[in-house]
């Protein structure tokens, strides 16, 4: 059969790209097929580069003989980019083009030299693959030659083959170069197991050629131990399953191994496997490596768990061993300070008291520093009042900083909650050493504290506090060496002032644990300012008294020298919506009271401080009262720790005398104080006689179960000074036999002791009140001192806490508490014979800074107050007025609280507390127990009175 001249192209097209292993081979023949069939004299195939940046000529042919060798040289050697020649042409349009002369062409960069050859018509068409251009076909005649429609039909099916075969070979020579190049092992194997196809990566890995790695089933190369493995995963491929992250060892020639991971897809038709492995042996002996080092991590773990347990163990040793004789000192010393003595010998037992406390600091701060460093302390979650935290921690300096002649101030925000959950101690312990700090390094000028707050969230308020100084201040290349421990900012300042350096290091490390951190400012010569930032929980309860009446229409007039007292003093009457106003001396406050007179507008209340240069707040008291005779106003004198005491008819200048810092709350209750004592309450208070004390507590019968005879000689000391009856044993084994043979009110149990600890004693006696209904208080008396004792103690059935050194508030304190936690029935009874002291009186002493003068004239002023508290109390809950109940309660719980926190203080907190919530019901008998424990109270300090010293 006779082929067309189009067959015969298409036949002879298919063939050249068959038998051609490339495009250069493959060109030639076809232009040569096209160009004999239809009558053309010259052609070329061009094909864009990968990059698609431009074109190039990959084959030309003409008719033989032609002399046109020049134009086909000319365009072997041409290169076009997009748009430029006939190629670029066709490439940017996409498009097939004709040109009936390219000699009169613009854009045809060939034209001179197919002049000179005689060449005129020139069509070309694209090879395209998709949208896209993989190269173009050109054809040139010496005559003008039109392409006709089967021309263009044959070409377009040409260019479609070339297209394909130009992706083809694309893919090929990619698949190669992949091959080729890739460092992985790349290879083909048969279901026999037989390599068919090895990349070099074989060798370059392995070291045998692909005709070694051929020659032998690849199993043999497999270490023997992993052999069962591989061939059991070349058995899986055989079924269609994928090979996945599977690894194995193979031989190298020099004998070692190498670890390969492989993957793998079957071929079931072929029955072939197409596999890729990578060399892990590195990445393997770094995972030994790691797994040999978490091994020994782990022992370090464990034997640094193990020193940790140990140091822990050590550290509650240590305070056991230094507390149990510290404990003999302090307590000893408080019982010697309750005798009478003389000034000279009262002095030498409180600076041996004083030097004892001053060493349990030091103590307990490395103790501290340890526990920390051990993370064996923790934080607690108690609800607590701001400001009665800061301020009362601010105030016990009042004392140290008058000595040096500071002002000591303190604002809290009016924004700052008034209750959060936290840790108050903590928080009070980074200010206690802030402000000492402060007050230490400070010669002149004043100390501040300011509270505000950092930010407000939905459940959590981060609180901001700056204690700020005009101290010596702190270069700054020793700003953050402070913080280390045992660190102070050079050698003189230890000498000079003191101190173990712990104290930043502590309060550093308790800030962040509290969810926020520390941070300086200084200047030397000029003072510092600490800051630090915790994090709180917000307190949902009702926490701050309200005033018992309308405060909101008084007149105050704030006269103070200090303008930070003032503008302290300014906002809480402020945040109270009084209508206050301040004055820097006497002389001014004198005048605002004539102005404010003259207007119809007289001020109500003044708050003025003692010492103010030029006329003292003493003698503006009485140029007021002389002044203003027929209704002057209530005042109330602001006094630093070491100011004159109020003698003579100075007393009656004033409504009541505060020591600054001022407390807010302190604040608040004298003037409701002030303000709501009614004038026949006032002519009460003289003939108002001393209320019988009643209803005392009678001796506790007390079982002390000790080891130390120099504890068990304290503590039968002090049981025995307020009336209690002490029966002593000397291990846990005999505690238990005594508790079962004898009743007692309470045991007191140490919880380290022989033969059987306070734990297991506690526990056995526990285990003999079962079926009985009894419950018998234990209080735990401990000088261990580490996170989770107390826990422990409360766990194995103790109901109170006490550490070593003992203090005899703190202990009947938790001797109430543990007595107050069982049944009625099995409380001891109460008799008027033997009372219970509450006043601690080193400690009293202590809070007024050792002035026994200052502690007789504040009792006198109870004692005169204590009879119209009682009057106000009793007329309110005759009235079963709640909030006047609550305001009556609050006043007693505060001027109560200036001597003890003893029983008069939690019975009026407690009323206070229900008054608050609306509840007036059993006011009567509320009223009753707080008036038999403030005459108690009343009855202790007249005889405390009685011994001290007058000035």
């Amino acid at each position: 059969m006779q082929l067309s001249p189009q067959q015969l192209v298409l036949y002879e097209t298919a063939r050249a790209l068959v038998e051609s292993p490339t495009l250069e081979e493959a060109a030639p023949r076809m232009v040569a097929a096209v160009c004999q069939a239809f009558g053309w004299q010259c052609g070329a195939i061009w094909q864009a580069n990968r990059a698609r940046k431009v074109m190039r000529c990959v084959g030309t042919w003409h008719t033989p003989g032609l002399p046109i060798e020049d134009f086909t040289a000319a365009t072997r050697a041409s290169v076009f980019e997009r748009g430029v020649g006939l190629p670029g042409r066709v490439w940017s349009s996409r498009e097939p083009a004709w040109i009936p002369d390219v000699t009169a062409d613009e854009n045809f960069p060939r034209a001179v030299v197919a002049e000179r050859v005689g060449l005129h018509a020139a069509f070309a068409l694209p090879i395209m693959q998709g949208r896209r251009v993989q190269g173009v076909m050109e054809f040139f005649s010496q005559q003008i030659l039109q392409p006709s429609p089967d021309f263009l039909n044959t070409m377009t099916t040409i260019c479609n083959q070339i297209a394909i075969y130009i992706e083809r070979l694309w893919a090929s020579e990619d698949f190669d170069r992949f091959f080729t190049l890739s460092l992985d092992l790349f290879c083909v194997v048969t279901f026999e197991g037989y390599f068919l196809r090895l990349n070099p990566a074989w060798e370059t890995v392995l070291g045998f050629s692909s005709d070694e790695l051929r020659s032998a089933p690849f199993v043999e190369f497999i270490h023997p131990d992993d052999r069962d493995a591989s061939m059991q995963e070349l058995s899986k491929a055989t079924t269609g399953e994928h090979v996945i992250n599977f690894e194995n060892r193979y031989r190298t020639k020099n004998g070692s191994y190498k670890w390969l991971q492989w993957f793998a897809t079957p071929f079931i038709v072929q029955g072939l496997v197409y596999a890729a492995g990578r060399d892990v042996t590195e990445r393997k002996a770094a995972e030994e490596a790691l797994r040999r080092n978490a091994q020994e991590l782990e022992v370090a773990r464990r034997r640094a768990e193990a020193a940790t347990i140990a140091k822990g163990e050590f550290l509650a040793n240590m305070s056991h061993e230094i507390r149990t004789p510290m404990n003999a000192i302090i307590g000893m010393s408080d019982l010697a300070l309750q005798t009478k003595l003389t000034m000279q010998q009262r002095e030498y037992i409180q600076t041996a008291r004083e030097s004892a406390e001053a060493l349990m600091t030091i103590i307990n701060d490395i103790l501290d520093v340890s526990k920390i460093e051990a993370r064996r302390l923790t934080l607690e979650r108690v609800p607590f009042v701001v400001r009665d935290t800061i301020e009362d921690s601010v105030k016990l300096f009042a004392p140290r900083a008058d000595e040096k002649g500071l002002e000591l101030s303190c604002r809290i925000a009016p924004d700052v909650p008034a209750a959060v959950i936290g840790d108050p101690g903590r928080l009070r312990q980074v200010l206690l050493n802030l402000v000492s700090n402060a007050v230490k390094f400070t010669h002149a000028g004043e100390v501040g504290v300011e509270v505000l707050v950092s930010a407000h969230l939905k459940d959590e308020v981060m609180l901001k506090c700056t204690v700020r100084d005009t101290g010596i201040g702190i270069a700054e290349d020793k700003r953050w060496e402070i913080f280390g421990a045992f660190v102070q900012a050079d050698a003189t300042t230890t000498r000079k002032y003191g101190g173990t350096g712990l104290g930043l290091t502590i309060s550093s490390q308790l800030v962040e644990m509290m969810g926020g951190r520390l941070w300086l400012e200084s200047e030397p010569g000029k003072g510092s300012r600490f800051h630090f930032v915790a994090r709180f929980d917000l307190f949902k309860g009702e926490t701050v008294p309200a005033p018992a009446f309308d405060l909101r229409s008084l007149r105050v007039l704030v006269v103070d020298d200090n303008a930070t007292n003032r503008a302290i003093l300014t906002e809480i009457l402020d945040s109270w919506q009084m209508s206050a106003a301040a004055a820097d001396s006497a002389r001014t406050a004198l005048a605002m009271l004539h102005q404010a007179a003259e207007r119809g507008q007289p001020f109500q209340l003044v708050l003025t401080d003692a010492a103010m240069p030029e006329v003292d707040g003493f003698s503006l008291a009485e140029r007021i009262a002389t002044v203003y005779r027929g209704s002057p106003p209530k005042m109330i004198l602001l006094t630093s720790g070491g100011a004159p005491a109020l003698r003579g008819r100075r007393v009656k200048l004033f409504a009541a005398m505060l020591v600054k810092p001022v407390k807010q709350s302190d604040l608040l209750d004298a003037i409701v104080t002030a303000f709501a004592t009614t004038a026949s309450s006032r002519r009460a208070r003289a003939k108002e006689p001393p209320r019988q004390t009643r209803d005392a507590r009678t001796g506790l019968r007390v079982l002390v179960a000790e080891d130390n005879a120099t504890n068990q000689k304290l503590v039968s000391a002090m049981l025995d000074q307020q009336g209690h009856t002490a029966t002593v044993v000397g291990n846990g084994t005999l505690a238990v036999q005594r508790a079962a043979q004898e009743p007692f009110d309470v045991i007191l149990m140490d919880v380290q002791m022989p033969e059987m600890s306070g734990i297991e004693a506690t526990a056995a006696i526990r285990k003999q009140e079962e079926g009985t209904g009894r419950h018998l208080p234990i209080v735990a008396l401990t000088a261990r001192a580490m996170a989770g004792d107390r826990e422990q103690c409360l766990a194995a059935g103790m109901d109170a806490y006490v550490a070593k050194p003992v203090r005899a508030a703190e202990l009947f304190s938790a001797i109430d508490a543990a007595i107050a936690g069982t049944p009625r029935s099995q409380r001891p009874a109460l008799s008027p014979e033997t009372p219970v002291s509450s006043v601690n009186v080193s400690v009293l002493l202590s809070g007024f800074g050792g002035r026994s003068d200052l502690v007789a004239e504040v009792i006198d002023v109870f004692l005169a107050d204590a009879p119209v508290m009682l009057t106000r109390l009793r007329h309110a809950g005759a009235g079963a007025d709640a909030g006047e109940l609550a305001a009556a309660a609050h006043a007693i719980k505060g001027s109560a609280g200036l001597f003890s926190q003893g029983e008069a203080y939690e019975r009026a907190r407690a009323l206070e507390i229900r008054a608050r919530s609306g509840d007036a019901s059993n006011a009567a008998a509320a009223c009753d127990e707080i008036d038999a424990s403030l005459s108690r109270l009343v009855s202790e300090l007249r005889t405390l009175r009685n011994t001290l010293q007058r000035p």
